[in-house]
């Protein structure tokens, strides 16, 4: 049997562009899950999204899985990353996204790369925390503190309580990440991602089932519209664009989306979901993002 073929790495101008993208997408991705969810209910609405995707996965990973080579995922771990990334994380943010601003939530799960580099500290071996990551750490944790201690309290008594659930998101998230950084490796990752999105898309239907009437969905265009978007946009072309570079760009260069992302989420909650961008938001948000670059900019010392 002939080995798969080796996919060429991007170039240094496709690898940006592809960045980019990514940071465009997935920060248009929290407003766009906020409108959908006028005319459809939260799990209603990620089950769709995902059930869209893993066919469209399904698709690709025909289409690339040789290209693609690697090993078949074990099933544990497509399980794991199914019922954490795409099951329980999404959701929680699908079901606080009724309750909080876009821009709030998307810069609430940003501490998502602080807890995978803290996690990466006790569980990976040569990823040791450095000072001045400890220090992106408190500004993260002072930032979060401002959100909690002035517009969140603003929202209504239940906007602390909804803040606190999302925080499980980025938290069940990493636990996924970190099993599939340590187990993962070699595997196909069109065949995982294929498989977990399956699996939550099941979960996702089996919550909305279990909390939601079919009546409350209103399948608008707008509502169909979101969705499509979410899968095809949000999902298959994202992650299918992170993995592809993940093989050979820098693990610092991707790191820019998670401090840029928050940004423009924040920016189109203002510009077209109407939400409000007060002076606490924008002091939390500076010391949230500025936390995230010391934490994922600072690369550790070798491990000896």
């Amino acid at each position: 049997m002939n080995p798969a073929p080796t996919l060429r790495p991007p170039s240094p101008r496709v690898a940006n562009i592809a960045i980019a993208v990514m940071c465009l997408v997935w920060g248009s991705t929290w407003i766009v899950i906020k409108s959908g969810l006028r005319d459809l209910p939260p799990q209603t609405s990620g089950a769709a999204r995902f059930w869209i995707a893993g066919f469209a996965m399904a698709g690709l990973t025909a289409l690339l899985r040789r290209a693609e080579g690697g090993a078949r995922p074990p099933a544990w771990l497509w399980l794991s990353l199914g019922v954490l990334n795409f099951g329980a994380s999404y959701a929680i943010v699908y079901r606080t996204s009724t309750l909080l601003p876009s821009g709030l939530i998307s810069l609430l799960w940003g501490v998502f790369p602080m807890l995978s580099a803290l996690v990466s500290h006790v569980w990976i071996p040569g990823e040791r925390l450095r000072p001045q990551q400890w220090a992106g750490f408190a500004l993260g944790l002072m930032g979060l503190s401002v959100l909690f201690a002035t517009d969140l309290p603003a929202l209504g008594p239940g906007a602390i309580p909804a803040a606190a659930f999302l925080l499980l998101s980025p938290v069940v998230s990493v636990v996924g990440n970190t099993l599939v950084k340590l187990h993962g490796r070699g595997v196909s990752s069109l065949a995982l991602n294929r498989n977990a999105m399956f699996v939550g898309a099941a979960l996702l239907s089996v919550a909305a089932f279990a909390t939601e009437s079919p009546s409350e969905a209103r399948w608008t265009p707008a509502a169909i519209g979101s969705v499509l978007y979410l899968a095809l946009m949000g999902t298959v072309l994202t992650f299918g664009l992170y993995f592809w570079l993940l093989r050979s760009v820098p693990a610092h260069k991707l790191s820019l989306i998670a401090y840029i992302t928050p940004s423009i989420a924040l920016l189109l909650g203002v510009l077209v979901g109407g939400e409000e961008l007060t002076g606490s938001i924008i002091a939390g948000a500076a010391s949230i993002l500025l936390g995230i670059v010391w934490v994922v900019r600072t690369r550790a010392p070798e491990a000896t």
